[in-house]
C-alpha cells in the first residue's frame, strides 16, 4: 500500500461510477455518494467541512463491547470506534474487468484496523464493499456490529420526495415489493428547534437459518421528483443481516451489515492478531428504479461463477409440482419421460422422494440412497435415470443435503460436533438435524454423496432444497454465541459448493428452499438457478414471475409451468407465459393432456429455445410498476438492444385493457409481435411520442408474450 499526504484528492473509478477519495488533516475519512446530473454514480470521500452538519458517515461503523455509540440509539450508525478511525493508507488496482479501491484504517486507541474494499466492473454503475477487522492491539475486541457499507450525506433524493422499498417474502407468496415514503417512516423532528439526530430508522432484518424468509436482503430508494435510484442487496447466505436507512442532519444515509448483537444476538470476540471478515454487500444506482435493478442485474452477472448453464439456458422438467409431488415411482416417471422428451425438455429432474423405502420418510433422510420399492426393478432408479439419457436428456435428482432425519442411520453415524447444537444439545426442527458443515465429517459424508450421484451415477442436474429453519444457530464451538455459529456455518456451505463445482463443473446446481427463502447472490452467485416458488396456483403465480428478475438474473429464475388436463387453453398458455423470460420449469400431468394442450406445450419450448439466447443478456423493465399481489394485471418486459420482450397477463377481475409503458422505446417506430400464444386474440396500439402500448385481452385468465422491435 501507498501512504497517502493529508488533503490529497484521488478520483477512482469508471465512466459509469466515479468516487473521489479525500483525506482531512487529521485523518479522517467520510464516504458520501451522490449520482451526477449525468446520470453517473460519484462518492466523494473526505473529512466533512460541517462535521456537525452535513450528514456524513465513517467508511465503517464499529460497536464492540465497552466501545458503543456516542449517539445512543438502535441504528447501525454512530459509533464510538468508528469516529476514531484514522486514514492510514489506501491502494488502487485493476483485477480483469474490475476496479478495485482498497482503503486502510486505522484507531490509534484500540489498535483496531479496518480494510475496506470497493470494486465496480467497469462501465456498471454498482459498488460491492467488503470490510475486514484486525486487532493490532493488546487487548480483546468484542464485536457486536459491523457494518459492510456506510453510506452518508445521501443529497440526490430529497427526503421529503423519497420512497423507501422492501421485499416481504414468504412461502407461496414471494418477491412483493412494497413502497412507503420516507417522510411516512422518519417524520420530520426540527421545526422551531433544529435536531441534527434521531433516534429511528426503517430498517429490516433476516433471521434464521433461511437468508429470505420475511423478507429478501435487499432494499431501495427512490425519488419521485428526479427519478432516480438506488437498490441494494446483502451478499450473506443465512438470516444474520441488518439495513438501516435513516435520516442525520437532513440528508439521508444506509447502512448494510451482516449479523449483529441486537437483531440476532452475535458477538466475536476479536483477539490481539486476529482477523474478522464482514459479509459483503452492494448497491447499485439509475435514474429510475427500473435502470437501477438494470444495473444490479448486470452487476450479479459480472460476479457470479461463470458457468455453461448461464448461456445455454436448457429446459427443465422437473416431476414435482402439480405432478408426482414427492411419489415417483418408475411406473409413474416412465411416461412423464417420454412426454417430457417430446415436448423438447433437455433436463429431466426427479424430486423429492426418490430415497423412500416407506411413509415416513421426512424424519429418516440423510443417506440419499435409492428406494427399492419404488424402482423395484432389477436395475432400480438406473431403468429410469437410463431412459432419461436415451431420450436425450440430463438426469437430475432432488437432495437436501445439510439435513439428517433423526431416524436416519447417518444421526447416529456421525458425531454430535458435526450437526447444530444450542447448549451443547443437538437442534432439532421438525424432525430433522442441521449439519454444521464446519466440520470435515459433515461434509466428507455430503461429497461422498454428490460424488456418487454425479461421479457414479451420471447424474448431471441437483436440487439442492432446505426445509427447515434451525434457529438462531449453533455454538459448537467453545464460548460461541449462536449467530457466529451461524454464519461459520454459512460461510462454510459457500466453500462447500465451490468445492463441488470445482470438482464437478458441468454440474448443474438449483437453489431451493422451501421454493424461494433462500433469494440470495452469496448463494446465487454460485448455483445456477433459483427456485422462485412452491405456488400450485397458476393465477398468483403471475406477480412471482414478473418480480423474479429484482432478486436473480433472468437467466436464473426458474418459473413453474405446470399445465393440467382439465385445464383450459387459456389456463394453459397462462401457465406456460409466466416461465418464458425466466427458466422453464416444466411440471405438470405432461402424458394426460390433451391434443390442445399438448401442441401449446410444445409451442412454447419452441418459442423458448428461439428466445433463449437473447436472456442472458436482457434487462428488466416493468411497464406498470413493480407487480402488487393482487395487481389485476401484471407486466414484465426484458429489453436488449435490438428486441424487447414483453409478458402481459390478465387476471380475474381486470379489464380487458390496460395501457404499459415502455420508456426505453419513446419515439421509436416499434412493432408489437405476438409470440405466444400463436393463436391468440391480442390487439395493440403503440404511442411512440408517450413511449405506450395499449394492450387488449378479451378473456381472464389469460396471458401474451409479445416481441417488439
Amino acid at each position: 500500500m501507498t501512504t497517502t499526504p493529508t488533503h490529497q484528492t484521488l478520483s477512482w473509478g469508471h465512466d459509469a461510477l466515479r468516487l473521489d477519495l479525500r483525506i482531512a488533516a487529521d485523518g479522517t475519512a467520510r464516504l458520501d455518494l451522490r449520482i451526477a446530473a449525468d446520470g453517473t454514480a460519484r462518492l466523494d470521500l473526505g473529512a466533512p467541512s460541517d462535521p456537525a452538519g452535513d450528514g456524513a458517515l465513517p467508511l465503517v461503523e464499529v460497536t464492540a463491547t465497552g466501545h458503543g455509540r456516542f449517539w445512543s440509539s438502535h441504528r447501525l450508525v454512530d459509533s464510538a470506534l468508528g469516529a476514531r478511525l484514522r486514514h492510514r493508507a489506501h491502494h488502487v488496482t485493476r483485477e480483469g474487468g474490475w476496479h478495485v479501491l482498497t482503503v486502510a484504517l486505522h484507531d490509534p486507541d484500540t489498535g483496531l484496523v479496518a480494510e475496506v474494499v470497493y470494486r465496480s466492473p467497469d462501465g456498471v454503475p454498482a459498488l460491492r464493499a467488503e470490510v475486514t477487522l484486525r486487532n493490532e492491539g493488546a487487548g480483546t475486541l468484542h464485536l457486536e456490529s459491523v457494518t459492510s457499507l456506510a453510506l452518508g450525506g445521501i443529497t440526490d433524493v430529497d427526503l421529503d420526495t423519497a420512497d423507501v422499498w422492501w421485499a416481504d417474502n414468504d412461502w407461496l407468496a414471494e418477491l412483493r415489493w412494497q413502497r412507503r415514503p420516507l417522510r411516512a417512516a422518519l417524520p420530520q423532528l426540527s421545526g422551531r428547534v433544529r435536531y441534527g439526530y434521531g433516534k429511528g430508522s426503517f430498517a429490516l432484518a433476516g433471521q434464521g437459518t433461511w437468508s429470505s424468509c420475511g423478507h429478501l436482503p435487499m432494499g431501495a430508494l427512490s425519488d419521485r421528483a428526479s427519478g432516480r435510484a438506488w437498490v441494494w442487496q446483502i451478499e450473506h447466505n443465512g438470516g444474520g443481516w441488518r439495513w438501516d436507512c435513516g435520516e442525520r442532519h437532513d440528508t439521508a444515509y444506509l447502512a448494510l451489515s451482516g449479523p449483529t448483537d441486537g437483531d440476532h444476538g452475535w458477538r466475536h470476540p476479536l483477539e490481539p492478531g486476529g482477523e474478522f471478515r464482514a459479509v459483503p454487500v452492494s448497491v447499485a444506482f439509475g435514474d429510475r428504479l427500473d435502470d437501477a435493478f438494470g444495473a444490479l442485474t448486470r452487476y450479479r452477472r459480472a460476479s457470479r461463477r461463470p458457468h455453461p448453464d448461464h448461456e445455454n439456458l436448457p429446459v427443465i422438467f422437473n416431476d414435482y409440482m402439480n405432478c408426482l409431488m414427492g411419489d415417483p415411482t418408475t411406473e409413474k416417471l416412465l411416461p412423464l419421460v417420454d412426454a417430457a422428451a417430446d415436448a423438447g425438455a433437455e433436463y429431466f429432474v426427479i424430486d423429492a422422494g426418490w430415497y423412500d423405502d416407506s411413509a415416513g420418510w421426512w424424519d429418516s433422510v440423510g443417506e440419499w440412497e435409492p428406494s427399492t420399492t419404488r424402482f423395484p426393478g432389477p436395475r432400480g432408479i438406473h431403468e429410469v435415470l437410463d431412459r432419461i439419457r436415451e431420450r436425450g436428456m440430463v438426469p437430475g435428482l432432488w437432495l437436501e443435503p445439510e439435513v439428517v432425519g433423526v431416524r436416519s442411520p447417518i444421526a447416529a453415524a456421525l458425531p454430535d460436533e458435526a450437526f447444530f447444537r444450542r447448549d451443547g444439545v443437538r437442534v432439532v426442527e421438525t424432525g430433522r438435524y442441521q449439519l454444521d458443515l464446519r466440520h470435515p465429517a459433515a461434509r466428507a459424508h455430503l461429497d461422498a454423496v454428490v460424488d456418487r450421484l454425479v461421479g457414479d451415477w451420471g447424474v448431471g442436474y441437483l436440487k439442492l432444497d432446505h426445509n427447515i429453519d434451525a434457529g438462531s444457530g449453533t455454538s459448537g464451538h467453545p464460548a460461541e454465541v449462536p449467530a457466529a455459529g451461524a454464519l461459520g456455518h454459512h460461510r462454510a456451505h459457500l466453500a462447500w459448493l465451490d468445492g463441488v463445482l470445482d470438482r464437478h463443473p458441468h454440474l448443474v446446481l438449483e437453489d431451493c428452499a422451501s421454493g424461494g427463502m433462500r433469494a440470495d447472490h452469496a448463494l446465487l452467485s454460485r448455483m445456477q438457478l433459483l427456485s422462485t416458488s412452491d405456488q400450485q396456483n397458476l393465477l398468483l403465480y403471475a406477480p412471482i414471475a414478473a418480480a423474479a428478475p429484482t432478486a436473480v438474473t433472468p437467466e436464473q429464475g426458474a418459473v413453474w409451468a405446470y399445465p393440467q388436463p382439465d385445464d383450459t387453453p387459456d389456463e394453459v398458455a397462462f401457465t406456460l407465459v409466466s416461465a418464458l423470460l425466466g427458466r422453464i420449469h416444466l411440471s405438470g400431468q405432461l402424458a394426460g393432456l390433451g391434443p390442445e394442450a399438448r401442441a401449446l406445450v410444445h409451442q412454447a419450448v419452441a418459442v423458448y429455445r428461439d428466445l433463449r439466447a437473447d436472456l442472458p443478456g436482457a434487462l428488466p423493465v416493468w411497464p406498470l410498476g413493480l407487480p402488487a399481489w393482487d395487481d389485476p394485471w401484471v407486466a414484465l418486459a426484458l429489453r436488449t438492444p435490438a428486441t424487447t420482450y414483453l409478458t402481459a397477463w390478465r387476471r380475474p377481475g381486470a379489464g380487458p385493457t390496460t395501457t404499459l409503458h415502455l420508456p426505453h422505446l419513446r419515439d421509436t417506430p416499434a412493432v408489437a409481435t405476438p409470440v405466444f400464444p400463436a393463436e391468440t386474440r391480442v390487439t395493440t396500439a403503440w404511442n411512440p411520442g408517450t413511449a405506450e402500448l395499449t394492450l387488449t385481452l378479451p378473456t381472464a385468465p389469460s396471458a401474451v408474450l409479445l416481441r417488439l422491435n
